[in-house]
């Protein structure tokens, strides 16, 4: 067993592979940027190295300096967790070369499932079936929708060297494929440094289906069977669950087989995850189940796996990259129970799911038998607009699906952050969805409910009363019991809105400035009432801010130009993704404050939209 590993990455990831490596005995190295530096990796590890600046292409994605840091600190092998380098096959090599362990697949590997093109094409050959589509070389755009036509719409353009949702637009008529093809290459050729892209045949009643493989150096390959990660928006996963529902015995063995040889084409070692598109339109069945992509690496979603077949895939990852066999054969692995994960992110619904960055001052996670949490966020911690929001994973386990939702729903309604802003409550109703009870979800869902989805609950009059009641001094409500029926009504701020609250308790004998009050995953500020306490600039002022700290990459209007609502405006690059902004009412662009290829500040005003009739 190796006995010292630096992890090539940073939050959540690196804190789940030191807790593995502590509990084998392993040393632990961390590597951190300057907005880490107070990062829960940086204290978890035994060692810590500084890396570089902020973005990532200048720390996480540096391999050189990170090999730097292996050297420096004597570590044997780099974990490289999943994202940043974790499928650079150049930089795998150079690690191998240095004389350092990888932990993960070989270079070739990853180079031969690397291209999306190239991998589908030796699925082929493997007979792993694969989606219709075009993956040849010719990237001319008027060619490139030639080919979608003959493929029919709509069509998926996704980038060759893509993952995580990048680089992957869904074109549903001819008129939009123009536009969408080249935002899709400017986000492949920033995200991956390629441009290139492929097209597919999008499956209008899609479920993505993906299978657990592993491989060892001893020639041995299994599965640890299947997830379902079809809730998803904008093609990034939102809950996932291991078994898929409504996966029968026959179809699971159909696929899981298809996976086991698709590694095997590939002379498969470590973790790595096969992907399926299925067509759910009549339940799952095996001849309408397409090979998508392989991810090379460990995958965000993996402890749904390792709930229900009780294995650690992090530790199978280190003895596998120490030379150690499998730990367990193929006919020892059975599934146990559901499994349900869902990704708790630094985000606002309620504002098309723009990334909340800012301090945490506030951190509760809610919890329930069988319940877990994956984490590198501590409260008092930073959430910066450098890397991915994700603040957590929340876990649930139970005998049945039935009670995972269960376990999960308790988990999420009783999660509490402040003041950034999550999407808790989003993924409170997301279980709630009868499609989702049900077991009959596809990718759209989101895309067809996400509005209701994202709605912030009600606060219920119980939950206000209660929080009300810490800021009422005892002087103010002589003669009040608990549970008793309201005695009298006061006003109050709620998130800055007004409200008039029915009191029912016991004042307190020192009044609370604030309050802080949950419920169903959501958050409000509930303060005493007072004139001044209403702020902000009025609905409808016409401005349009920068919802956080990017680069303007287009301008789609001038000054003194008419608009209607919902018209693009501008588009932001933000935390490795586009943001489109659009006008929030028919009127005319009063102001243009920003130009194509400016750096903007978080709340900086980009454009201003005055009320005039169109």
């Amino acid at each position: 067993m190796i006995r010292s590993v630096l992890i090539a990455n940073r939050g959540e990831i690196a804190c789940r592979i030191i807790r593995t490596a502590r509990r084998l005995g392993i040393r632990t190295v961390a590597v951190y940027s300057d907005a880490d530096a107070r990062a829960l990796h940086v204290r978890s590890a035994d060692e810590a190295v500084h890396i570089g600046p902020s973005p990532a292409r200048e720390s996480y994605l540096m391999g050189e300096k990170i090999l730097a840091a292996a050297r420096a600190t004597g570590a044997e092998a780099i974990h490289p967790g999943y994202g940043f380098l974790s499928e650079n096959a150049e930089f795998a090599q150079s690690v191998l070369d240095t004389g350092l362990v990888w932990v993960g697949p070989k270079p070739d590997s990853i180079t031969a499932m690397g291209l999306k093109d190239a991998a589908k094409k030796l699925m082929q050959q493997a007979g792993v079936p694969t989606t219709p589509g075009y993956l040849g070389e010719n990237q001319d755009p008027a060619f490139l929708a030639g080919e979608a036509e003959k493929i029919g719409y709509p069509v998926l353009i996704k980038a060759v060297a893509g993952g995580g949702g990048k680089g992957m637009r869904l074109v549903e008529s001819p008129e939009d494929f123009t536009d969408a093809l080249a935002s899709c290459q400017r986000e492949a050729a920033a995200s991956f440094g390629n441009p290139h892209v492929l097209i597919e045949k999008y499956i209008l009643s899609p479920r993505h289906i993906e299978v657990q493989v592993f491989g060892d150096g001893h020639g041995n390959v299994v599965h640890l069977f299947e997830r379902d990660c079809s809730l998803q928006r904008r093609h990034q996963k939102v809950i996932e669950e291991a078994p898929a529902p409504g996966m029968d015995a026959a179809t699971r063995a159909a696929v899981c087989a298809a996976a086991v040889r698709a590694a095997k084409a590939v002379d498969y070692e470590g973790a790595g995850t096969i992907e399926f598109i299925a067509d759910g339109s009549e339940g799952l069945r095996a001849d309408r189940i397409w090979f998508m992509e392989m991810n090379t690496r460990l995958q965000v979603e993996h402890p749904v796996t390792e709930e229900i077949t009780g294995q650690d895939l992090v530790e199978w990852q280190l003895r596998v990259a120490s030379g150690e066999p499998l730990p367990r054969r193929q006919e020892e692995l059975a599934i146990s129970g559901w499994a349900m994960e869902a990704r708790l992110y630094a985000e606002d619904p309620a504002k098309g799911f723009l990334p909340s960055i800012g301090r945490i001052q506030m951190l509760r996670f809610g919890s329930a038998r069988g319940g877990r949490i994956d984490t590198g966020i501590y409260e008092d911690a930073e959430v910066s607009p450098f890397y991915d929001p994700m603040i957590a994973k929340v876990i649930a386990h139970g005998s049945t699906r039935e009670q995972a939702i269960e376990r999960l729903g308790e988990m999420l309604e009783d999660t509490a952050v402040w003041p950034v802003k999550t999407n808790a409550a989003f993924l409170v109703k997301a279980l709630a969805h009868p499609q989702f009870a049900a077991g009959t979800v596809d990718t759209g869902l989101i895309g067809r409910d996400g509005e209701a989805l994202a709605q912030p609950p009600v606060p219920s009059d119980a939950m206000l009363a209660k929080a009300a009641m810490q800021l009422v001094p005892k002087s103010r409500v002589p003669g009040f019991r608990l549970n008793a029926e309201p005695h009298g009504r006061a006003r109050f701020l709620l998130d800055g809105e007004t409200v008039e609250i029915p009191l029912n308790g016991h004042g307190v004998e020192r009044p609370r400035e604030s309050v802080l009050a949950t419920e169903k995953g959501q958050v409000w500020l509930l303060e005493p009432w007072r004139k001044q306490g209403v702020h902000g600039a009025a609905a409808g002022d016409g401005a349009i801010l920068a919802p956080m700290p990017g680069r303007v990459i287009s301008v789609a209007v001038s000054e003194g130009q008419q608009v209607a609502k919902g018209q693009k405006l501008l588009t932001l690059e933000a935390m490795k993704m586009e943001h489109t902004l659009t006008a929030p009412f028919d009127g005319v662009v009063a102001e243009l404050k920003t130009s194509a290829g400016s750096q903007v500040q978080v709340e900086a005003l980009l454009a201003r939209i005055e009320e005039r009739d169109v």
